[in-house]
């Protein structure tokens, strides 16, 4: 793993529509950026917070704002849009020296592909850890198993709400913990 003894955990919310039949004309876009930092030795998580995103090619819809809470109002008076989001990360955290996490590979792709869209560099430098496939390889399970039941199988708690980015990446890096222990 990387040389720092800090990992970045993120988790985000996208535009979405119900049976994932995206509209002509609108593409997924990042519209929550959640992260926090947990620290390999301390084992302390910490800096948690919720980046909100203006979407660009796509507009947030009911089914969206029932999935993750986000409205289009919470965007107007909090977003910015996905390159100052990608700036704020990189001044706040120094994510481009930071190994980076996700529960899964949703997170990376999309990251990565909305970065490509923008023509804007990657804010993390690090390698990408999936705690997803981190989680089914340490407890030697024959499949992958979602966020809630992975904490379940530990015997921990949800905390917060999930599918809102800064709550989900906090619980993946209460997972990542209890793997690195």
């Amino acid at each position: 793993m990387n040389t720092t003894n800090e990992i970045l955990v993120i988790d985000l919310e996208a535009t979405c529509w119900e049976n994932e039949r995206i509209p002509i004309g609108q593409n997924v876009d990042i519209i929550e950026i959640g992260i926090c930092k947990l620290d390999l030795q301390s084992k302390v998580i910490s800096q948690k917070q919720s980046i909100y995103v203006i979407p660009e090619r796509s507009e947030i819809n009911e089914f969206c704002t029932k999935l993750t809470g986000i409205t289009p109002k919470l965007i107007e008076e909090k977003g910015i849009y996905f390159e100052e989001a990608c700036e704020k990360i990189i001044d706040e955290y120094h994510s481009e020296n930071l190994a980076w996490a996700g529960f899964g590979n949703f997170d990376k792709e999309q990251i990565f592909e909305q970065c490509d869209w923008l023509g804007i560099e990657i804010p993390f430098g690090g390698e990408y850890l999936n705690v997803m496939e981190e989680f089914r390889d340490h407890f030697s399970l024959h499949k992958m198993i979602g966020l809630k039941r992975a904490l379940e199988y530990l015997k921990m708690d949800f905390e917060g709400n999930h599918h809102s980015g800064a709550d989900d990446a906090y619980n993946a890096a209460k997972i990542l913990r209890k793997i690195l222990e």
